[in-house]
């Protein structure tokens, strides 16, 4: 039987402005396969502009079919975006990764939570008139909430906002989301991670 993957999210997860086999979690699925893992093709719950609470509301409506044999979890960029608090990050962020765990069959080893990656680095942040000083902090605060909450539940957590910001031209072509050749870079982190969290 094949493993069955869920992938939770926002623009990042599902692949905003690029075709959708160039889609992080599309480009896992592929290099699992190559790896000799029999795994089905994602099952992506993922809305661009969606925030922690929208995300939650979107499993609500999702017709999902645990027991999932891996969750990724990758939200709270919007968060940041609209000015929301850190406290509320973490209360509603701490219940979806419950709810993540949950639909991995109440696995927390299998349940990958990935970073925000820093979107003020992009063209479109510096465009933006924002203070991209203050934008990285704020993600910073954001990342080390998820990498607690991770921990503390016995998930795992992968870092790939220092990709973003080592590579912030690798951008699709609205200038903000990132290009499968991001996407491929993200892969590259997340994979040896999942193949952790599947054995």
């Amino acid at each position: 039987m094949p493993l069955h993957y869920l992938a939770l999210g926002d623009s990042y997860t599902i692949g905003e402005d690029v075709p959708a086999h160039a889609r992080w979690p599309v480009q896992l699925v592929d290099k699992l396969r190559k790896h000799g893992v029999a795994i089905d093709d994602p099952r992506i719950v993922a809305v661009t502009g969606w925030t922690t609470d929208e995300l939650s509301a979107g499993i609500d409506q999702a017709k999902l079919a645990p027991d999932y044999d891996l969750v990724t979890l990758l939200i709270g960029v919007n968060n940041q975006y609209r000015g929301r608090s850190a406290g509320e990050y973490r209360e509603q962020f701490h219940n979806l990764l419950l709810r993540a765990i949950a639909l991995a069959g109440n696995r927390p080893g299998r349940v990958v939570v990935v970073s925000i990656p820093d979107w003020g680095v992009t063209p479109f942040g510096h465009a933006s008139g924002r203070d991209v000083a203050k934008i990285t902090h704020e993600l910073d605060v954001f990342n080390a909430i998820g990498r607690d909450e991770a921990v503390r539940a016995g998930a795992h957590f992968v870092n790939i906002t220092s990709i973003s910001r080592t590579h912030p031209w690798f951008v699709a072509n609205d200038g903000l989301h990132p290009s499968a050749a991001q996407y491929t870079l993200w892969t590259n982190a997340i994979e040896p991670v999942v193949r952790t969290a599947l054995h």
